[in-house]
């Protein structure tokens, strides 16, 4: 069968307005729905692959009424807002707007040897995976993602064009220093997948077309795939929030095997997707908006998780978080709904 799991949130993380009710929701809350495995279903070790020793500062450039806007150590200038959730905030300025900035970034913060990446009892890791009983992955923030990070979608998609050797060498650099420091790790501890980071696509499509992805990112999916052959990890995971069918397709002849989120109402078709990808698997594929409505939406909704189970190589769950508009009882449902589909359904 498959797993019963949580695909989004991970552990603790939860609809702020379910603690008015439910105080303690966090503490327990994946106990009390019986989910499977550890933090979303799989859990990633704690060995820093994103920029290291960037000073860990926040400048506090302004501030009104309602946000407040910061500049972090590494350069980036993030807006917060006073109301709402965390993820009220967003990047209005990125760390690198010329290629000079990307010389500083790399020479001063991405080092695959930096013994920081690791943490000081890193050996205390180790005993425990050996004896974990759930799927534990290698992390990458991404071929585009990291750029996107460095340079922000705008400016990424226009050096495409205007500074190519730019985006190569970004990507390159951060793919590299992956796999180096995925090697030492994998060198004591089993893994199961490599899970990249992306978000490049809307309710459009991919951001990027697929010339762009062929010259840019498809050699760099060869080799973490080329990486995750050596080392015995059978799994390479895509996070794509977005319609990301053409995407798909992309991916899998470069040389990833799942992705996620697959959101509903973005356009995805998973049942297609399986019939032109056997070898993708998928994983969420459910409309979390269907948790807003009444139980019959939530019925149907469930109804069909029990089809695409029976298609093979899917992992059904909500499509992304949980939004605010879901009171807790609808997500109770829903969930011990879906952990009885999971468990009745075989393949």
């Amino acid at each position: 069968r498959a797993p019963f799991i949580k695909v989004f949130g991970g552990t603790n993380a939860f609809a702020w307005h379910w603690r008015v009710r439910h105080p303690n929701v966090g503490s327990y809350v994946d106990e009390l729905l019986g989910l499977e495995g550890a933090y979303r279903g799989w859990h990633c070790a704690p060995v820093n692959v994103r920029l290291c020793g960037a000073p860990d500062t926040e400048e506090v450039i302004s501030e009104d009424g309602t946000t407040t806007r910061v500049r972090l150590g590494d350069g980036t200038v993030r807006v917060r807002y006073r109301s709402g959730d965390h993820h009220f905030n967003h990047i209005a300025e990125y760390p690198v707007k010329s290629a000079d900035d990307w010389e500083r970034v790399k020479g001063s913060w991405m080092d695959p040897d930096d013994p920081a990446r690791f943490p000081k009892d890193w050996d205390n890791y180790v005993d425990m995976y050996g004896g974990r009983d759930y799927p534990l992955q290698l992390t990458s923030g991404g071929v585009y993602g990291f750029a996107r990070n460095m340079l922000g979608d705008e400016a990424l998609c226009l050096s495409m064009h205007d500074d190519p050797g730019l985006v190569e060498d970004i990507m390159g650099t951060y793919t590299g220093m992956c796999v180096r420091i995925w090697k030492k790790m994998a060198a004591r501890v089993d893994f199961d997948l490599i899970e990249c980071w992306e978000d490049m696509a809307y309710k459009g499509g991919s951001i990027i077309s697929e010339a762009h992805f062929k010259r840019f990112m498809a050699p760099h999916y060869r080799r973490i795939r080329e990486f995750a052959d050596e080392a015995g990890i059978p799994i390479v995971l895509v996070d794509s929030d977005g319609e990301t069918m053409a995407l798909a397709a992309w991916m899998h002849a470069a040389g990833a095997n799942a992705m996620y989120p697959f959101e509903v109402r973005a356009g995805n078709d998973v049942s297609a997707i399986r019939g032109s990808l056997p070898g993708m698997g998928c994983i969420g594929c459910l409309d979390k908006e269907c948790m807003a409505g009444g139980k019959e939406g939530m019925d149907a909704e469930l109804e069909r998780a029990r089809g695409l189970i029976r298609l093979g190589r899917v992992i059904p769950g909500p499509d992304h978080f949980v939004l605010e508009n879901v009171p807790f009882e609808n997500y109770a449902y829903f969930m011990r709904g879906l952990r009885k589909v999971v468990m009745e359904t075989t393949y």
